[in-house]
């Protein structure tokens, strides 16, 4: 064990506090801790073997990178953790640090990506992504959902199959009107159609256990303004679900498609959703096109405490 003066000594840089700082939340390897402090690798290397040096970290071989991790003793952790709040590099250091580890699951997800690249690329009788979407939505129960910019209600309508209720919002009087004559036709009584806006969805507070943005967000005025609407009208607990863009530079979008948004990067939509109040937030990137202009889509899911 290291004395605790030479600890303090090594603590006593702003870097390697920085450094200390974030093994604490989570094991990293050099090439991302210089994502996180914006530094170059041969400056975090030294820093590093200083910081091993006086066992204030341990390293470990993890395929071709060492993954380091703090090995602080409690005395010198909980001066770590007061000292790292005062340091203005601090906040920037956190978001970076997530959205690293949003990275990573989605590298862990490539593998389950390539094994559904094949699902249908050779035939087997009966077997599609329609099927195995209509299996799950038949064994799961949503309770009371509401689809925030609707649309005509494709996926409000596939929901309504086993919700208590479906409320889907849209602020074309058009769609509205298709969306209610399709539901009427087809007898589903638990799903409503409604005009409004997603800043301000006709939507009554604590009402919905589950609000849905597909492909919606890139469309409002105010992102951040239509997440903290769906904080106001979810229960307790409930659950949020986010699919949209991921940003791109397809300008022509806006005028193609009415976008106002040239989709969101996933730290973007994190930040937006915690400040609206959501907790437990994830995120991946679920679909990529292979025509250009290659739009890729986002799920970001989360709930309500």
């Amino acid at each position: 064990m290291s004395s605790i003066l030479f600890l303090f000594k090594l603590i006593s840089d702003p870097t390697r506090l920085r450094i200390l700082a974030m093994l604490e939340l989570e094991p990293l390897s050099v090439a991302e801790l210089q994502e996180v402090l914006s530094m170059g690798q041969s400056r975090i290397s030294s820093q590093l073997a200083l910081l091993k040096k006086g066992e204030a970290v341990s390293d470990k071989r993890v395929g071709k990178s060492n993954i380091y991790s703090s090995q602080l003793p409690e005395e010198v952790r909980e001066l770590v953790q007061a000292a790292i709040k005062e340091l203005p590099e601090a906040k920037q250091d956190l978001d970076t640090l997530e959205y690293i580890l949003m990275k990573r699951r989605d590298q862990a997800r490539a593998y389950f990506d390539k094994l559904a690249g094949k699902f249908g690329k050779q035939y087997v009788p009966g077997r599609s992504w329609k099927s195995l979407a209509e299996g799950i939505l038949k064994i799961t129960n949503f309770g009371v959902v509401v689809d925030l910019g609707a649309g005509e209600g494709t996926l409000s309508q596939l929901l309504a199959q086993k919700s208590d209720q479906v409320i889907a919002v849209d602020h074309s009087a058009k769609m509205v009107e298709y969306g209610s004559a399709l539901a009427k036709e087809h007898e589903l009584k638990n799903l409503e159609y409604r005009l409004g806006d997603l800043q301000k969805p006709p939507v009554d507070e604590n009402t919905a256990d589950l609000v849905i943005f597909s492909q919606a967000l890139h469309h409002a005025l105010d992102p951040q303004g239509a997440l903290k609407s769906a904080a106001k009208i979810l229960k307790p607990g409930g659950t949020l679900i986010i699919l949209d863009l991921l940003q791109h530079n397809f300008d022509q979008a806006k005028e193609l498609y009415g976008d106002i948004w040239l989709g969101f990067t996933e730290l973007e939509l994190i930040k937006m959703a915690k400040q609206a109040g959501f907790t437990n937030l994830e995120s991946a990137i679920v679909d990529k096109e292979t025509e250009a202009p290659n739009f890729q889509t986002l799920l970001v899911t989360g709930a309500l405490t």
